[in-house]
């Protein structure tokens, strides 16, 4: 019998993505598998039931679960839902080793092998498997269009009967890929972009999608790729650079973030208080506390007329092209561990390894066991 592959309904609110769209799912089918859908997973993504023609179609969230040898998600499953597994399945999704510790400790009671695609490791081989980047990728363009609809002014410069409008001016804060997606997205549009990043390297690519990089002579460079914490020092001369940045700018799309910790606080309601009326601040850091003081995660509102928004799970605002591009990453990584039909990881692979968050009923990944189990393994 062939290898079961399982596609629930995502159950979390707000959440519109499914982790298998039907061109991928014909192309897993290919892979000597079978793959079965609950009925609807897709509909929030606009993906019909009849569409998955390659696939089955089951009505029954129990019986779907309980017969799978592998559970793609988007978000993790809860711990009732893990409940229904049998022991050794594999689930593969976003798992959120940074936080839900009682869904972790549902996968490790339950000795289910959990594979989280955010701790697939960034090297050059496992970059079709990235989810994060694909995902941030979309949650950048769309806080540019944000941005766009929300400042009292127009984006682009316009020659008009009345005279020329000049181009908004637009600051973005944090340039990884999420932020790089947004200026190149606020550029398209027309406005005049500025990016700042503790990271100084990232000047290079600011300025090769045509926009100013700030310089607040800070280097913060941490492990992964990502930004280390600040100190209190430099985080003074952050801010007293920035401020003046901050003050100018029509839009601001934030996006630096810290895995597994509360997101840098950069923009201080005093930066607020300076800034021109009809601005707008996109916080796209809301999820983990914000980068800017003001943020109410999931809130949009004014404060001394600029509007700060903190919008929430970003990429499901765009759900068609987010599942197919999440879907991708999936296919991708399943790659390395089915072959002929069969599932067969290679343990001692680097990729297959470094993703694994729980396995055997242990927590696997070292942070995530500290956090839960204070590093008892």
């Amino acid at each position: 019998m062939p290898i079961r592959v399982a596609v629930p309904h995502e159950t979390t609110p707000g959440e519109r993505r499914v982790a298998l769209n039907p061109v991928v799912a014909e192309q897993l089918s290919r892979l000597g598998v079978q793959v079965q859908i609950q009925a609807g997973a897709g509909c929030a993504a606009y993906y019909r039931d009849r569409d998955y023609t390659t696939a089955e179609i089951v009505e029954d969230r129990t019986a779907l679960l309980s017969q799978a040898d592998i559970v793609l998600t988007v978000s993790p499953l809860v711990p009732e839902d893990v409940a229904l597994l049998r022991e050794g399945t594999l689930v593969i999704g976003f798992l959120h080793p940074h936080e839900f510790d009682d869904r972790i400790r549902a996968l490790r009671d339950g000795k289910i092998t959990g594979f989280a695609m955010e701790l697939v490791p960034r090297i050059s081989r496992a970059q079709n498997m990235d989810a994060l980047s694909s995902q941030a990728s979309i949650a950048g363009y769309k806080a540019a269009l944000m941005a766009a609809s929300r400042t009292a002014r127009f984006f682009p410069m316009l020659t008009t009967a009345a005279g020329t409008i000049r181009p908004a001016k637009v600051l973005v804060i944090g340039v990884g890929v999420a932020g790089l997606q947004a200026i190149a997205t606020a550029k398209r549009l027309g406005a005049s972009v500025e990016a700042y990043d503790v990271r100084p390297e990232t000047r290079e690519q600011v300025e090769s999608l045509g926009a100013r990089f700030v310089d607040v002579k800070v280097n913060a460079v941490g492990e992964g790729g990502y930004a280390r914490e600040l100190s209190e020092e430099e985080k003074q001369q952050e801010m007293e650079i920035l401020a003046q940045h901050v003050a100018e700018a029509d839009a601001i799309i934030s996006t630096a973030a810290v895995p597994g910790r509360p997101a840098p606080k950069i923009i201080t309601s005093a930066m607020v208080d300076k800034m021109k009326p009809g601005a707008v601040i996109i916080d796209l850091a809301a999820h983990s506390g914000g980068n800017c003081e003001l943020t109410i995660p999931g809130e949009s509102f004014g404060h001394e007329l600029v509007m700060v928004y903190g919008p929430l799970n970003v990429p499901a605002m765009m759900p068609v092209h987010a599942s197919e591009m999440y879907a991708r990453n999936l296919f991708n990584f399943l790659s390395l561990i089915v072959h002929d039909g069969e599932l067969s990881p290679d343990w001692d692979d680097e990729v297959v390894a470094g993703s694994v968050l729980t396995r055997d009923g242990k927590i696997q990944h070292e942070l995530t066991r500290e956090r839960i189990e204070g590093g008892q393994s």
